[in-house]
């Protein structure tokens, strides 16, 4: 059973920095996409970044695109997301989720994604 866990929400104030984290246990975690996703109250999941299986190619909703950088390590099951230059729109939970069929080519859709995390929360404050 894959467990993905997040890590490293919290408060910050607008302009600055944070990064998350998601740790993955189960079957290899080097063989899939993995990708970032956030929510608000009333709203639809939404798309935030994605990274193939090696690292090789990512993809950013436009609303983050130079702010936002994913990247992973496979030898640790982890898979990061820094922000940088939070503005007050990116307050959301966090969720961190994993794409089993798709190794290579993104996907930006949610049920496109396999298994999820608990989420963890961002709050940015002006």
């Amino acid at each position: 059973q894959v467990q993905l866990v997040e890590s490293g929400g919290g408060l910050v104030q607008a302009g600055g920095s944070l990064s998350v984290s998601c740790v993955a246990s189960g079957r290899p975690f080097s063989t899939t996409t993995m990708a970032w996703f956030r929510q608000t109250p009333g709203k639809e999941r939404e798309f935030v970044a994605a990274i193939n299986f090696d690292g090789g190619n990512t993809a950013y909703a436009d609303s983050v695109k130079g702010r936002f950088t994913i990247s992973r390590d496979n030898d640790k099951n982890t898979v990061y997301l820094r922000m940088n230059s939070l503005q007050p729109e990116d307050t959301a939970v966090y969720y961190c989720a994993q794409d089993r069929h798709n190794p290579v080519i993104i996907k930006t859709e949610f049920d496109e994604y396999d298994f999820w995390g608990q989420g963890t929360q961002v709050t940015v404050s002006l």
